[in-house]
């Protein structure tokens, strides 16, 4: 028998039973956009030095941008002089291919931010100016788009940051603007599937999540002001949620955190002293309710992970500086807020925390106790790159990512 036929085999039985196969997805934060990657048999504590390095690459291009590693390479976007590159690495180092995919951000951090998806076969980019590309996973350029001069949307203050989101066989992407609010692309050819309803708000730095509830599906994200929950098949919004009106106090507006979702409820946080809300869905889906407020958990831009009944994250002190947090998921409530260097990333894997802080680059290994942060071990990133460390870190068959600046660290974790 061929492996044609062994496929065969397991296929044709799946569509006559009328089950929907699912394309592989590697995107932002691992599986579902939630920071926690489904791995396991990992060190449950490291050498004095850290993990041992499997290897290190650098000449790729400046950002901040997480790596996107598959089944077959590593994938990392940088910025190069004008233009975004994407770059192709083998697992074991070996610079594949590169590829300029779009115009990069020329103000502000013009440092690459746009973390590729990888959805059936191919990548999924957007770049600083707002091309969004499909390139193939040999490096060509399939088709190309941009979203913000097709609905003249102006561009966030820092440029754009999104990863895009795919799924269902469509790229949703979220211009924003006084023409639509988010939009959705055919995958394979590019053509506009659909443009929800314009709420003539501007886009921000949010990747969006796809959630299920109740068997509905429904893309959630951030834009300036509301929180919306958008049917995927037709770009209907379902229910919006202001979540401007829900600050005390004054706040700058850069919304950068995905939101994360369990059982029905959503958590939505961004930094800058705006408090961070979990709202209940209605039983179908339709509207979305606020359960609870939490002032200290106002996270920047280094995402929020929830293990148990706690969520963990850092806060926003100020643009240099932040706390560590944990927060009861039922009540709301803070069990503690904790100094450690400074604010950062924060991933989770094989029941434990990893801490990526952004100014000097110390990495942590954690135990998610809600009585206090429990650091189990730690050590520095030592690399030859300037400006924050940024990038979120990424777990990957027994792999830990870390990449700052130009440069990229391959550390084996496996126990």
């Amino acid at each position: 028998m061929t492996r044609i036929d062994r496929i065969a085999l397991l296929i044709i039985p799946a569509l006559l039973a009328g089950v929907v196969l699912q394309a592989q997805i590697y995107e932002f934060r691992g599986e579902g956009r939630t920071g926690i990657f489904n791995e396991t048999n990992l060190l449950s504590e490291w050498p004095s030095g850290g993990p041992p390095l499997i290897w290190e690459v650098s000449g790729f291009g400046t950002g901040y941008s997480s790596v996107t590693p598959t089944a077959d390479a590593v994938y990392v976007t940088g910025r190069m002089g004008d233009y975004d590159i994407v770059t192709s690495y083998s697992h074991d180092g070996t610079k594949n291919w590169e590829i300029n995919y779009g115009r990069a951000w020329d103000r502000t951090y013009p440092e690459t931010r746009s973390i590729p998806t990888f959805y059936n076969g191919h990548l999924y980019l957007v770049s600083g100016q707002g091309d969004i590309v499909c390139v193939s996973a040999n490096g060509e350029k399939r088709w190309s788009v941009n979203h913000f001069e097709k609905y003249n949307a102006p561009a966030p203050r820092f440029g754009i940051s999104e990863s895009p989101l795919v799924a269902d066989g469509k790229v949703f992407v979220t211009p924003g603007g006084s023409q639509t609010s988010l939009v959705a692309f055919d995958a394979e050819t590019g053509n506009l599937v659909w443009a929800t309803e314009a709420l003539d708000e501007g886009a921000q730095y949010v990747n969006p999540t796809m959630i299920e509830h109740n068997g509905r599906r429904m893309v959630v994200t951030l834009l300036t002001n509301t929180i919306i929950g958008v049917d995927p098949s037709d770009g209907t919004i379902i229910w919006s949620v202001d979540y401007a009106g829900m600050q005390s106090g004054r706040a700058r507006v850069n919304h950068a955190v995905t939101p994360l979702f369990r059982d029905g409820f959503i958590f939505v946080t961004s930094g800058y002293n705006h408090t961070a809300v979990k709202l209940q869905l209605s039983p179908d889906g339709s509207s979305a309710d606020v359960v609870w407020t939490n002032d200290d958990i106002d996270t920047h831009h280094g995402g929020a992970v929830l293990l148990g009944d706690y969520l963990f994250a850092s806060n926003y002190q100020s643009n240099t500086m932040g706390d560590w947090v944990c927060v009861d998921w039922n009540s709301g409530e803070t069990k503690w807020a904790t100094r450690w260097n400074t604010k950062g990333s924060i991933i989770a894997a094989d029941g434990l925390l990893y801490l990526y802080e952004e100014r000097r680059g110390n990495l942590a290994l954690v135990r998610p106790d809600p009585r206090g942060l429990d650091i189990i071990s730690e050590f520095r990133l030592n690399t030859r790159s300037d400006g924050p460390f940024w990038a979120h870190p990424v777990i990957h068959n027994g792999r830990l990512y870390v990449r700052h600046g130009d440069y990229l660290a391959v550390f084996d974790i496996s126990n």
